[in-house]
């Protein structure tokens, strides 16, 4: 497929590097093009181009940037570029303040997820949440005892079965939770994959869910 990776972050270059390494066509969009050049050079194959061009580019649209910034970024990626494409929204709305205790603080409630704001905004786009409840040095491939569980969830079912198959590719089993209000429960995931991380730096981990 081709990919476009909104985002420069190390949550981007992770996933933009791992859809190159299953053999989908990346552009990665940035704000600044100039930043990421030598990162660029080192993984020959991924293009750089703009936020617009990264989603112009894509059949599916890989929203990787700070929470607070993701409705901004898509904005300027341009609505018409998003309609109708799988948005895989790997953001949390992390506050600008310091975790408590190792708990992070979120902008929003429990009542309301980041991703059904942006659903609201971005109508003809197509999101599902996931990527949000693990690091990102855990996205592709991870090594652990059995296949770690990622929670996924978005209005259209098909925009869900496209993103399994690409967790599948990845090395994760989907636990698919259904329409876009279950974010309200997967994007604090994120506080309590971070806890241990806070408290004990142990990054190194992921959920899994028995049946």
């Amino acid at each position: 497929m081709k990919v476009g990776v909104i985002g420069s972050g190390d949550v981007a270059k992770s996933l933009a590097n791992g859809f190159l390494k299953h053999g989908h066509v990346v552009t990665v969009g940035t704000r600044t093009t100039k930043n990421l050049e030598p990162w660029a050079r080192q993984n020959s194959g991924i293009r750089i181009g703009s936020f617009s061009e990264a989603a112009k580019h894509g059949e599916v649209i890989v929203l990787a940037v700070k929470g607070s910034a993701a409705a901004e970024a898509l904005r300027i990626a341009g609505a018409s570029n998003l309609a109708g494409k799988v948005v895989i929204d790997t953001t949390n709305p992390i506050a600008d303040a310091p975790p408590t205790n190792g708990v992070l603080r979120f902008f929003t409630s429990l009542d309301e997820s980041l991703m059904e704001r942006l659903q609201r905004e971005f109508k003809d786009a197509r999101f599902v949440k996931a990527f949000n409840s693990v690091g990102n040095a855990c996205m592709v491939n991870p090594q652990f005892e059995a296949a770690p569980t990622m929670f996924i969830c978005g209005n259209d079912s098909e925009a869900r079965r496209t993103v399994s198959q690409i967790l599948t590719q990845f090395g994760w089993e989907t636990a698919d939770m259904g329409k876009a209000e279950a974010a309200r429960a997967i994007e604090p995931l994120c506080i309590l994959w971070c806890i241990p991380g806070f408290l004990q730096n142990d990054w190194a981990h992921a959920f899994k869910l028995l049946k």
